[in-house]
């Protein structure tokens, strides 16, 4: 059975950072991607950033890219998202999720396993 459990969101001013961790069970390392995505009240859910386990590499949103980082730690099954130069727009519930990787990184119905997420706010 897949888990995924998120961790690391809070509440900073604008400017700050913020690191979230998703910890994975059940998961394979081949050809699976993880992705984050957050959903602000009132907006459709988008997607962030993505990781492919297997070989690293990864995807950004334009929103984020610059100042967002993944990176992994595939002996724990664990995805960082390292959020620097937070701006009040990248407030809402993160998620993360997982599955095999599919043709769009950023298309929330490629995944089908999530997370139950994380807040982050970011005051101005």
């Amino acid at each position: 059975q897949v888990q995924l459990v998120e961790s690391g969101g809070g509440s900073v001013q604008a400017g700050g950072s913020l690191r979230l961790s998703c910890k994975a069970s059940g998961i394979t390392v081949i050809n699976t991607c993880m992705g984050w995505f957050r959903q602000a009240p009132g907006k459709e859910r988008e997607g962030v950033a993505a990781i492919g386990l297997q070989r690293g590499r990864t995807h950004y949103s334009d929103s984020v890219k610059g100042r967002f980082t993944l990176s992994q730690d595939n002996a724990k099954l664990t995805v960082y998202l390292q959020m620097n130069n937070l701006k009040p727009e990248d407030s809402g519930m993160y998620y993360c999720a997982a599955d095999s990787c599919g043709a769009h990184w950023s298309d929330s119905s490629d995944y089908l396993h999530w997370g139950q997420g994380t807040q982050v706010t970011v005051s101005s």
